[in-house]
C-alpha cells in the first residue's frame, strides 16, 4: 500500500519554483560570450554560492591591455575591495556567472562580450563614465575571501559574518547596556580604533554612543558572540566611539559582545526602568512568574534623595528571611510587582520606580516621605504556581474558588478594582473545566457562578464601565431570568448608563419575582425618578428660550457653569462611593452610580426637530431627556 501512495505521490504536478531575476539573466548567455583563464589557483573545494558575501579585487582590461578601471591602488584604484552578496547585490551578467566558479584565492581572466558586462539590455548596474562599454573586454578578478552572511539592512549597507556563535537566544535592544570589545578597520585594512584592552567599551543602545550601522549589527548579536559587522557610509554616523567618520566609504568592525544588562522601559516613558544586575536561571518568559504565583525575594529599598537612604532590607529588617507574597492580590506597590513577574530565579534586578507605582497608592512606610521616588535591589529566590485544580475533587475546587472570591473580595473593600475583577474572572476561567456531578453540586456551582459574575458587574460599574457590566449581568440572567439581585445590579448600571427605560423595567421585574427584594426596588425606582428629575431640570434650564423666537432667528441656549456640574457629579459619586465602603464586594452589596457616571438618553428635542442631535452637540451634550 505504501508503495501505491508513493507511486501515486510522484505522478502529482510539481509545483513549480518561481524563477529568479539571476536565473532569467542568465539565460540571456551564449556560447563564448563568456570566457575563463585561470591565472593563479585558490584553495579548498568549495565555490561561492547565493547568500555568500564574496570580496574581490577587479581589473578591467581592454584587449591589447590599457586599464580600463582598478580596485587596485598600483592601477589608480583605492585599494579596497569589492564586497557583493550573491543573489542580493546589483553585478554584471558576467560577474554574476563567474565568480561562482571560483576558489578562495584563485585569480582569473574572463573574456567577456559587451552583452555580458554593461552592454546588457537592462543592465542593473550604472555603466561607468567613458566606459568602453560596446567592447570585448578583460576582467581580472581575484577572489580574496568568500563567507555566509546575514543581510542585516535590505539595502546591504550593514552585513554580519560570524566568527564564534553567541550563547542563548536574547539580543540587546533600546534601552539595553552593552559591553563590548571593538576594533575598526577601513575597507583597505587600515586600523583606525582597537577597544581591545583595559575594559569593553560601554554604552547604552538607542543612544546613538557607537556609529548606527554597528549598533543595528550589535542588535542581531547574542552574548559572547565574535562577528564582523560592515558597515557603508550611509550608515556610518559620528558617535563617541568614532566621532571623525569623513573619507570613509566602508568600515568593518570587529565585535566581540561581552555582555549586556537587560533594561526594560515598564511603562514606555522612562519612569519606571527594571534593570537586570545578575542573570536568572530559565527561559525568558517561559520561566518567569507571569501568572499567580506565590513569591519569595529578597529587596532592599532606597529613598532617590542626595544620601540615597536605605528605608528597608530584608535582611536586615525580616530577620534575614525573604518577603513571600501572592502577586495579583495587591500585597506590594505596583511597579514592583510589575517588574517581579518579568524576572528569573536567582535574577538581581534594580528598579527605579516613580511615587504613583510605589507607595503613593500603597502603604507608605514611615521613613518614606510622600511623592518619593525609590530605587528596590530585587533578587528572585524562587515562586511557586497557583495550584492545579486537575483531579481535584468538586468540595476542593470550591474551597479553592472560595478562598480566591475571598481575596477577591479584601481587593474590592480597597478599592482596588481592576485587580479584584482578575480574581474572580480567574475562577471563572477554571469553572469553564468544572463538570457537577449531582444536581446539588449543579445547584452550589450555578450559585457561585452567579455570585462571580455579578461581582464582576459591580467591578465594572466601580470602573465606570457600565455596558460592560450590563454584559456581566445578562450571563447571569441567561442562566436564571428571574435572578433579583442580577436585574437590581443591571438596573443600576442601566441607571448609570442614562438607560432609564431599561432600568425601570429591571427595578420593577424585581418586584415580580422576589417580594422579599421590593423595599430595595423601591429604594431604586425612587433614586431613578430624581434622577430623571434633575435631568429634566437641567434640560430645561439649558434650552429655555430656545424655541421662543420667530421663524428663522436663532435663540442661544443657556449653559451652565459645567465646573459646578463636574464638582456636584464627582461630590454624589464620592458619597454614593462612600455609601458602599462596607461592601465585602459580594452580591449582598447594592451599589448605586448616579447620573454623573453615565449619559441620559435622547427625548424629545430629537422627535421635534431633526437637527437637534447637531445643536445638543454643539452646546457639549450627548443626551437630553424632558418627560
Amino acid at each position: 500500500m505504501a508503495v501505491e501512495e508513493d507511486a501515486e505521490q510522484s505522478y502529482l504536478p510539481q509545483k513549480k519554483k518561481s524563477e529568479s531575476d539571476e536565473d532569467k539573466r542568465r539565460k540571456k548567455i551564449i556560447p563564448g560570450s563568456l570566457m575563463k583563464a585561470l591565472m593563479r589557483p585558490g584553495g579548498g573545494e568549495s565555490n561561492p554560492s547565493d547568500g555568500d558575501q564574496v570580496i574581490y579585487h577587479c581589473t578591467v582590461r581592454t584587449l591589447d591591455g590599457v586599464v580600463v578601471e582598478s580596485t587596485r591602488s598600483e592601477y589608480g584604484g583605492k585599494g579596497i575591495p569589492v564586497r557583493d552578496v550573491l543573489g542580493k547585490s546589483k553585478m554584471i551578467l558576467g560577474l554574476l556567472e563567474g565568480i561562482p566558479s571560483m576558489l578562495k584565492g584563485e585569480v582569473s581572466m574572463f573574456k567577456m562580450k559587451p552583452q555580458m558586462h554593461y552592454a546588457e539590455d537592462d543592465c542593473p548596474v550604472p555603466v561607468p563614465s567613458n566606459f568602453p562599454k560596446d567592447d570585448d573586454l578583460h576582467f581580472e578578478i581575484e577572489l580574496i575571501d568568500f563567507s555566509k552572511v546575514k543581510v542585516v539592512c535590505d539595502d546591504l549597507g550593514v552585513l554580519k559574518k560570524v566568527v564564534d556563535e553567541g550563547q542563548g537566544w536574547e539580543s540587546p535592544r533600546e534601552p539595553y547596556e552593552v559591553k563590548a570589545w571593538i576594533s575598526a578597520k577601513t575597507g583597505d585594512g587600515e586600523l583606525i580604533l582597537s577597544h581591545t584592552e583595559g575594559e569593553p567599551y560601554f554604552f547604552t543602545f538607542g543612544k546613538s554612543e557607537v556609529p548606527k550601522g554597528l549598533e543595528i549589527g550589535i542588535g542581531t548579536m547574542a552574548r559572547k558572540e565574535k562577528a564582523v559587522i560592515y558597515v557603508r557610509n550611509q550608515y556610518l554616523t559620528p558617535s563617541p566611539l568614532l566621532p571623525e567618520i569623513e573619507g570613509y566609504e566602508e568600515v568593518h568592525f570587529e565585535v566581540e559582545l561581552d555582555h549586556f544588562i537587560q533594561v526594560r522601559d515598564m511603562l514606555g516613558d522612562g519612569r519606571l526602568i527594571k534593570r537586570r544586575l545578575q542573570d536568572g536561571k530559565g527561559e525568558f518568559p517561559m520561566d518567569c512568574p507571569l501568572h499567580d504565583s506565590l513569591l519569595r525575594v529578597h529587596y532592599r529599598g532606597i529613598l532617590l534623595n542626595e544620601e540615597k537612604t536605605v528605608f528597608y532590607d530584608t535582611r536586615a529588617d525580616n530577620q534575614g528571611d525573604p518577603l513571600e507574597f501572592s502577586s495579583g492580590e495587591g500585597m506590594v506597590p505596583e511597579g514592583f510587582e510589575m517588574c517581579v513577574r518579568l524576572m528569573l530565579p536567582g535574577e538581581i534586578a534594580l528598579v527605579t520606580c516613580p511615587p504613583d507605582y510605589a507607595y503613593d497608592k500603597f502603604s507608605r512606610p514611615p521613613n518614606v516621605p510622600e511623592g518619593a521616588h525609590v530605587q528596590w535591589e530585587i533578587e528572585l529566590l524562587g515562586f511557586e504556581m497557583p495550584k492545579d485544580w486537575t483531579g481535584l475533587n468538586f468540595q476542593s475546587i470550591m474551597d479553592e474558588a472560595e478562598k480566591i472570591r475571598v481575596t477577591g473580595n479584601r481587593l474590592y473593600k480597597e478599592g482596588k478594582f481592576e485587580l479584584a475583577k482578575a480574581k474572580y474572572e480567574k475562577v471563572l476561567r477554571e469553572f469553564n473545566h468544572v463538570n457537577p456531578q449531582t444536581d446539588e453540586e449543579g445547584k452550589v456551582f450555578l450559585d457561585t457562578r452567579n455570585l462571580l459574575h455579578l461581582n464582576v458587574a459591580l467591578c465594572f460599574l466601580k470602573m465606570g464601565e457600565c455596558r460592560k457590566s450590563i454584559e456581566a449581568c445578562n450571563k447571569v440572567l441567561d442562566a436564571t431570568p428571574v435572578h433579583a439581585k442580577a436585574l437590581y445590579r443591571r438596573g443600576m448600571a442601566y441607571m448609570a448608563a442614562g438607560d432609564f427605560e431599561e432600568a425601570r423595567s429591571d427595578f420593577q421585574m424585581m418586584i415580580k419575582v422576589d417580594k422579599s427584594a421590593e423595599p430595595d426596588a423601591t429604594a431604586a425606582l425612587a433614586k431613578l425618578k430624581k434622577q430623571e428629575q434633575e435631568v429634566e431640570r437641567k434640560a430645561r434650564k439649558q434650552f429655555k428660550g430656545l424655541f421662543d423666537k420667530k421663524p428663522g432667528e436663532i435663540a442661544e441656549a443657556q449653559v451652565e457653569d459645567r465646573g459646578g456640574d463636574q464638582a456636584s457629579g464627582s461630590e454624589n459619586q464620592k458619597n454614593s462611593e462612600s455609601s458602599s465602603s462596607s461592601s465585602d464586594g459580594d452580591d449582598e452589596s447594592h451599589d448605586v452610580h448616579g447620573a454623573a457616571a453615565g449619559q441620559p438618553r435622547l427625548g424629545w428635542l430629537y422627535n421635534l426637530w431633526p437637527t437637534g442631535g447637531k445643536l445638543l452637540s454643539a452646546l457639549g451634550l450627548q443626551r437630553c431627556t424632558i418627560l
